[in-house]
């Protein structure tokens, strides 16, 4: 049927579980026939507001056109859209941000209410029923397992070669049912490469011919090779000291320039023989895949830009056999994580001279995106690295602050924090240890002085030794830092 059809079969106050994990595998058309079907009711004075559950942040022709119309009640687990953003930054939509290896479980246990309506994008439907997936697994087989209705878009504008390219696990069992998840290396395969579905659930087919969205990326500079350099010099260091094998272990990396800036170094480095461990393929890992450096690639979405995205359609068949796309809650799995000895590095918005790191909100109250799977990976990794540049807004806000205002990972889960400026390496310090390391390497030198002062006074005056803070100054601090 055609895309306002399906949308007809959505009610107000449904809760949805969209496909979609970081611009890709979203639905393409139903999503904007909903929210004209919304702006409709509502130029008649009529209630129509959905819930929305994803894997993560999707594109703009769903979460832009919902949020733009009010037709969101609630959105979880993760969003990266402005128009979202506006809308719970303003109170006018709720959001529960949520480990992304938490989300499928919590369904699972009833713990996010009833889940209506399932609405994937596939590749294909194949004739015993089951379903091919698109570049992204994300939460779909939970939302195919779980919802009353299945809504299916059969995205045409996807290569047929993705199939087989899935490891779909239906093992997982619920407390006190558990069983180890069998994954002792980033490449096995433990699952079904397609989704299993129940026929009498699906309420509607729609034919799609769509591409992803596109994630554009900003040329390298001297700040992110900077951070980048650090980083592949400490690794090259671990590898000497032997806490590390020569070809590393394998590699969690976060979305953006930075991100990417990274897996060049690795590309250009000394170090082959690579493998990934993460949530996300984006085009620097993409690069060393096809490269030959990193000889697998385990992720749950891929997320490319126009350039990377033609690479990978025309390389399809021989990346197939070297990229596994598995469930969300098998990508971001801690028992996997920690089984695995990740490198996991993450970006965040400040952290403070004792290494708490604030990765989803401007001065403790203004959401961002929210905290995706870095979570997931920081603590459970074998090295918990967190990187950023040292000041933002032109060199007027400083990325180190005395204390964080609102905090995503405590100290106890990060163990080296990276800037431009260097690298601080807090495993097995103190608190008054780590501050100093912080200050000293990763520090703007501009903002350098400020900070030392504060600990020091602290240091002094604070109540406490242990972790030393002036509390009537820690977040007044914050304005003139930042």
């Amino acid at each position: 049927m055609s895309a306002d059809d399906a949308a007809a079969l959505v009610p107000h106050g449904a809760n949805v579980g969209m496909s979609g994990f970081t611009g890709s595998g979203h639905p393409k058309a139903v999503p904007t026939a909903l929210a004209r079907r919304i702006e409709r009711a509502h130029a008649r004075g009529e209630q129509f507001r959905i819930g929305v559950w994803t894997g993560a942040s999707t594109a703009p022709e769903l979460d832009g056109a919902l949020a733009k119309v009010n037709g969101v009640e609630l959105r979880l687990p993760y969003q990266s859209d402005p128009i979202t953003r506006e809308r719970i930054n303003a109170g006018a939509m709720d959001y529960v941000d949520i480990h992304l290896s938490h989300v499928a479980q919590f369904v699972w246990f009833g713990f996010l209410g009833h889940l209506d309506v399932a609405l994937i994008e596939v590749t294909a439907i194949l004739p015993d029923g089951s379903l091919v997936p698109s570049k992204s697994i994300g939460n779909n087989k939970t939302w195919l397992d779980q919802a009353d209705r299945i809504i299916l878009e059969v995205n045409s504008g996807m290569s047929t070669a993705l199939q087989g390219m899935h490891d779909v696990y239906y093992g997982t069992r619920l407390p006190p049912h558990r069983k180890p998840i069998p994954i002792i290396a980033p490449g096995d395969r433990i699952g079904e490469t397609t989704f299993r579905c129940d026929p009498a659930k699906v309420i509607a087919v729609v034919e799609t011919n769509a591409p992803d969205r596109d994630t554009s990326f900003a040329a390298s500079d001297a700040t992110s090779e900077a951070i980048a350099g650090h980083i592949l010099e400490f690794l090259g260091h671990e590898v000497r000291r032997g806490r590390l094998p020569p070809e590393l272990l394998p590699i969690q990396s976060g979305v953006g320039n930075v991100a990417n800036a990274v897996m060049a170094g690795l590309e250009n480095g000394p170090f082959s023989g690579l493998t990934a461990y993460t949530e996300v393929l984006q085009d620097g890992m993409l690069n060393l895949v096809r490269s030959g450096r990193m000889v697998l690639a385990s992720a749950t979405a891929l997320s490319f830009s126009a350039d990377a995205t033609r690479q990978f359609d025309r390389d399809i068949e021989s990346l197939k056999t070297k990229i596994v796309l598995r469930t969300q809650e098998i990508s971001n799995h801690p028992e996997v994580i920690r089984r695995l000895g990740v490198i996991a590095m993450n970006g965040l918005i400040e952290a403070d001279i004792y290494g708490n790191v604030n990765s989803t909100h401007i001065r403790g109250t203004t959401i961002m995106n929210g905290i995706g799977g870095s979570g997931d990976f920081a603590r459970n990794a074998y090295l918990s690295i967190f990187m950023t540049p040292s000041t933002a807004k032109g060199g007027s806000i400083s990325a180190i602050v005395p204390m964080v205002t609102h905090v995503d990972h405590t100290e106890h889960d990060v163990q080296i924090i990276v800037t431009e400026h260097g690298l601080a390496d807090l495993r097995g310090l103190s608190p008054k240890q780590r501050a100093a390391v912080v200050i000293g390497n990763a520090a703007h030198p501009s903002f350098r002085p400020a900070l030392k002062d504060y600990f020091d006074r602290a240091c002094r005056l604070s109540p406490g030794k242990h972790t030393p803070h002036l509390l009537d100054e820690a977040f007044r601090m914050v304005d003139p830092l930042r």
